[in-house]
Formats: structure tokens, sequence, C-alpha cells
């Protein structure tokens, strides 16, 4: 399954109680051949990067760091994997760890706006 993030807008819809990215937080994906990239902001993420591979089969290998509210820089690692809905858009499940911090692991649920 290919899939082109390119130019995508991704909502957070659930996440792990140790994530900090709440529900309602917009992503935006760019993607220049299998290099994605994003950047994002809102609520406690000050400011927030990602950069990523994604493989034949859509699903996105990243990389990310943010700056929250309360000054930290926290980095992590996170694996995608898609599933297109029956409308056409993109659910991602995301299963992901800290890689500062407590370095603990979560999953979170992003869905294309």
């Amino acid at each position: 399954m290919k899939i082109n993030y390119d130019n995508k807008k991704f909502r957070a819809v659930s996440n792990s109680d140790n994530g900090e990215v709440e529900e309602g937080l917009i992503f935006n994906y760019q993607q220049d051949g299998t290099i994605l990239s994003c950047n994002y902001a809102g609520a406690s993420i000050l400011k927030g990067q990602l950069i990523g591979i994604v493989h034949e089969d859509g699903s996105i290998d990243m990389r990310y760091h943010q700056v929250n509210s309360s000054g930290d820089l926290m980095t992590g690692v996170c694996k995608s994997i898609p599933e297109i809905q029956p409308d056409g858009k993109i659910r991602l499940y995301e299963t992901w760890e800290w890689t500062s911090g407590d370095c603990s692991k979560g999953e979170s649920v992003l869905e294309e706006i």
C-alpha cells in the first residue's frame, strides 16, 4: 500500500497518560520521497518536530523532539501503522517510547482531517 503523507493533516484522538500529545493537537505532515517531516505545537507542547522514514507498506519510523510548557526538552521514537478508513482517510496507530525523562512507552492514535 503506497501512501503519500505530503500536505496531510492529522489530529490526535487518543494517547497514553504518560504522553504529552493531547486530543485535538494538529500535525502538518510533509513528505519528500521517503522522508517525512512535521512541525506541531499546542496545549502542553510549545514546539515540536519529527522526522521519519515512510516504508513501502505506509508505516513510518520516526524520531521526535519537543519542548513542553514546563520548558523541558523531550525526545522519543515512534512507529506508526496506517489504516485506510472507509471514507479514504488515514488513521495512524502509534507505539512510542520516550528517550528522555522516564523513558516510558505508550500508544496513540492520529486521524487525518
